[in-house]
């Protein structure tokens, strides 16, 4: 057994990546700082020989990826998803920096898998995809010389989770954690949410606000992003989610037998 801690439960996610050379360099940077889950959104053509050659011997990390159409699916089960993004949006979004990001991954690993999203080479992630993350990280590198090449990027994340990790019991492994400890265990009574029960809260909720006229799609107002931002700042966990979800369904029950009466 290896002498340094496990970062299982934690996921690199690449969307659509350009260059198949920094797919392959990802893959290294991630074999050097013990990180195995590699999912790839939409990617260039892979696999291909210039990926592997780039890897370096980080041949397992590219014939394990997952290849997947969009973010929605590369993160679905994970409990935290976390973006880099070096540009400032008009809607404040919780924000780290690396190091305390290598600390909130290695907390919330143990409730279920965590992701660190990273964008396109050329520029970046969309506001969209930027919104289905609960928190974004920005490397404080020189404003006169900001971007960061993709893989470049990867190493300082995992770096620091890696040197987080350093603090805790060498021989921690988060399966056998998680086999053995009940949500109890970590402070809660109930496992988190997932990213994919967020999505689902969040068509719910526009599908209900729109039949009661509260939200109106022609003029948003940013009322969605908004409320995705309330409640991913809330980390709601499953039961608090199904709650949310039968309070909507109540709802439309009500608006629809409503819209029978005002026909009859």
């Amino acid at each position: 057994m290896s002498d340094y801690p496990s970062l299982e439960g934690l996921r690199v996610v690449l969307v659509e990546p350009s260059h198949p050379g920094n797919i392959g360099a990802v893959a290294r940077a991630m074999k050097n700082m013990g990180v195995a889950e590699l999912v790839l959104v939409s990617p260039a053509p892979f696999p291909v020989e210039k990926a592997s050659a780039r890897a370096s011997g980080a041949d397992d990390v590219l014939e394990n990826a997952r290849v997947v159409a969009d973010l929605n699916e590369a993160v679905a089960d994970c409990v935290e998803v976390i973006a880099t993004s070096a540009r400032s949006r008009s809607l404040t979004w919780p924000i780290l920096n690396p190091r305390d990001c290598g600390a909130r991954v290695l907390e919330q690993r143990r409730q279920g898998p965590v992701a660190l999203v990273f964008g396109r080479e050329d520029n970046g992630l969309s506001n969209e995809e930027l919104q289905r993350c609960h928190y974004h990280v920005q490397v404080p590198s020189d404003p006169a010389f900001s971007s960061l090449n993709l893989a470049m990027a990867v190493q300082v994340m995992l770096y620091e989770v890696r040197m987080q990790s350093l603090f805790e019991a060498p021989d921690v492994n988060v399966a056998a954690w998680q086999s053995t400890h009940t949500p109890a265990d970590a402070g809660w009574d109930e496992l988190p949410a997932t990213a994919g029960d967020m999505e689902r809260l969040m068509t719910h909720l526009e599908r209900t606000l729109t039949t009661t006229g509260f939200h109106d799609p022609e003029r948003p107002r940013q009322l969605m992003v908004r409320m995705r931002r309330l409640f991913q700042r809330a980390h709601p966990d499953r039961m608090e989610m199904n709650i949310l979800r039968g309070i909507l369904t109540s709802v439309d029950k009500l608006a629809r037998s409503q819209d029978r009466g005002n026909h009859v």
